[in-house]
């Protein structure tokens, strides 16, 4: 049974020495309080909380799952328990204004917190993970009664929040959204229709919940044009702020899932619900959106989030577990077999879960720090900066998400496969792992869903190919000191030079193809997202690779154990997970003509 341990070393190698976040914080005006001692007081914390409370009810929360009695969702054993420490632990407001109760932090710290909860245990992170995004479009586009009057409760953890966006004939596709906002005379509305696939729905976790549901008023636009944006509370809530009458808002049902059974997972039924309108009317789609990046950004965390936790339950199983000899002779002479973590293939196995894992949070960690400044671009009241990096952020959303979730299921299935058929049962919880992971490539939007938003709408329509092209400049300016370098970090940078021109010139080219071709978008884009993932954490591996480098030349007090690892690592991801990118190129690459020439009728079976 995988027990987490926090992986603080390298979260302080990424903060400390490759993205320096200490002086990152003493430049955003809500980064004061953000001291190294402070940062390593809620790492620390946070890590407690995680291993103590979170991992010993992430099994037992799977095996138990949601029960659900007329529109009632009771939570596994333990759960409620739990977030009651959470909230009283203040961890919900932690970058959230201190004028609702919060501990004005930069967003970068709520990441790395909900990357460690996320590791111990996703189905309860579902819970308060999903309040954030609430708040976070309260805060963006609630007027100054609707701030003071949800972000408090929200803020403190006594209440949760939803997103209710899809609808038994919708997933992703908005504009076919058919739950309808009557206005009711006084300033509020009346909400009909159903929602699916909404977590945390209903639980019995917190004394309210308060959804932010898309509806359609009467005289709305078709499509997209005439979505409205609309806070309906489960409760209504008094002018005091206290809980006040049942809204008409209840759960219909919860799903039966293939994982994160521990996450209730709701249809819930809207019967002239009273909504309160948010932002503007037929404009709740751009709104939704911070909402969306929230969550989106918050799923690609999942991905290393399972890669890790899947390593740490096969690391000790590779070296506990006897089988054969290896190749290359005798290794425990004193048993009769050697252990799993002298076969190569196991090793193979277990360095692509560290490579996904290390790489991946350090572009989280890189994200993160966008994230911060386009936050401040709001706290300072400057459109402009919140707009550059609220750009430069989206460029690498759709990566994020779809390449690191797909990788993150690549490392789970690993971690049983390391087990063998020891894997596929319960009792040791790696099947679990992947089970969990499996959703996180389909929800906040699929896997080809993200790469047809990287292709076609930042990379095409939005920027004209510049947000590629920015970043394989950034590329070319860390690696080409070392160009000319022998060893490990000589054949790195020229690999990754390389990648950096032939991304350039094939944006250009997919660019000059899709005008005459626009089916080349859509057949394209999942191998130019893969692609892109596979070489931007190359990008990102050679920066840790860089900085071990240079601590183990300086020869400082440190041990060298961690940073020899973390070259060697970097090594391997270039020798055996960065050449999959040549598959992709090819993908990428080719015409549409092999899928799109196929009559649709021929796909039957006859």
């Amino acid at each position: 049974m995988p027990q987490y341990k926090a992986p603080l070393r390298d979260v302080k190698f990424l903060m400390n020495e490759v993205f320096d976040y200490e002086g990152h914080y003493k430049q955003l005006s809500n980064g004061g309080e953000a001291t190294p001692d402070m940062v390593d007081a809620i790492l620390e914390g946070c890590a407690t909380f995680c291993e103590e409370i979170l991992s010993p009810i992430n099994h037992s929360g799977d095996l138990e799952g949601c029960t659900f009695n007329d529109g009632v969702v009771t939570t596994p054993k333990g759960f409620k328990e739990a977030y009651a420490e959470y909230v009283a632990g203040g961890w919900q407001g932690l970058s959230h204004p201190t004028e609702y109760g919060g501990q004005g932090l930069p967003m970068s710290l709520n990441m790395m917190k909900s990357e460690m909860m996320g590791t111990a245990n996703w189905s309860f992170t579902m819970y308060p993970g999903l309040s954030l995004g609430c708040m976070n479009t309260i805060m963006q586009y609630g007027d100054e009664k609707q701030k003071n009057t949800y972000l408090p409760k929200l803020v403190s953890g006594e209440w949760t929040g939803t997103m209710c966006l899809t609808e038994p004939q919708c997933g992703t596709d908005l504009g076919q959204i058919k739950t309808k906002a009557d206005p009711a005379g006084d300033g509020t509305y009346k909400l009909n229709g159903t929602k699916i696939f909404i977590s945390a729905g209903e639980h019995d976790m917190s004394e309210n919940i308060i959804h932010i549901v898309l509806a359609r008023l009467p005289d709305a636009p078709k499509g997209t044009r005439g979505i409205s944006l609309f806070i309906v509370p489960k409760f209504l809530v008094n002018a005091d702020t206290s809980v006040g009458t049942r809204n008409t808002v209840k759960a219909g049902s919860i799903e039966h899932k293939m994982g994160i059974r521990a996450s209730a997972t709701c249809v819930m039924n809207f019967d002239d619900a009273v909504g309160y309108l948010i932002g503007e009317p037929n404009k709740g789609l751009e709104a939704m959106f911070t909402f969306m990046n929230t969550a989106r950004i918050g799923t690609a965390v999942q991905g290393i989030a399972h890669a890790e936790l899947s390593y740490q339950g096969a690391l000790p199983y590779a070296y506990e577990r006897r089988s054969m000899r290896a190749l290359s002779g005798k290794k425990d002479a004193e048993f009769t077999a050697d252990a799993l973590i002298h076969h190569g293939d196991v090793r193979r196995m277990l360095l692509t879960q560290k490579a996904v894992a290390e790489g991946g949070r350090s572009m989280i960690y890189h994200a993160a720090k966008l994230a911060d400044n386009m936050v401040n671009g709001i706290l300072e009241n400057n459109q402009a900066k919140y707009e550059d990096y609220d750009n430069r952020l989206g460029f690498y959303t759709p990566i994020l998400k779809g390449f690191l979730t797909e990788m993150g299921l690549e490392a789970a299935n690993l971690g049983m496969q390391v087990f063998g058929g020891h894997g596929y049962i319960k009792e040791h919880g790696m099947e679990q792992i992947a089970r969990d992971a499996r959703i996180s490539t389909l929800y906040e939007g699929t896997t080809g869903i993200q790469a047809l938003d990287l292709l076609g709408r930042k990379t095409l329509l939005q920027t004209r190919g510049k947000c590629v092209f920015e970043f394989t400049s950034e590329m070319i300016d860390e690696v080409k000191g070392h160009l000319l370098d022998g060893g490990p970090m000589g054949t790195m940078a020229r690999a990754l030079f390389k990648r950096a021109l032939q991304w350039k010139w094939s944006t250009l080219r997919i660019m000059l193809r899709a005008n005459k071709d626009r089916d080349v978008v859509s057949t394209s884009c999942y191998d130019f997202m893969m692609y892109a993932g596979f070489v931007m954490m190359g990008h990102f591996w050679f920066k840790q690779a860089k900085v071990a480098s240079q601590k183990l030349a300086s020869g400082g007090k440190e041990t060298k154990e961690f940073y020899t690892s973390k070259i060697q690592t970097a090594e391997f991801y270039f020798d055996r997970l960065l050449p999959r990118a040549d598959g992709h190129y090819k993908g990428m690459m080719a015409t549409s003509q092999s899928i799109m020439q196929i009559n649709k009728d021929h796909f039957v079976m006859n």
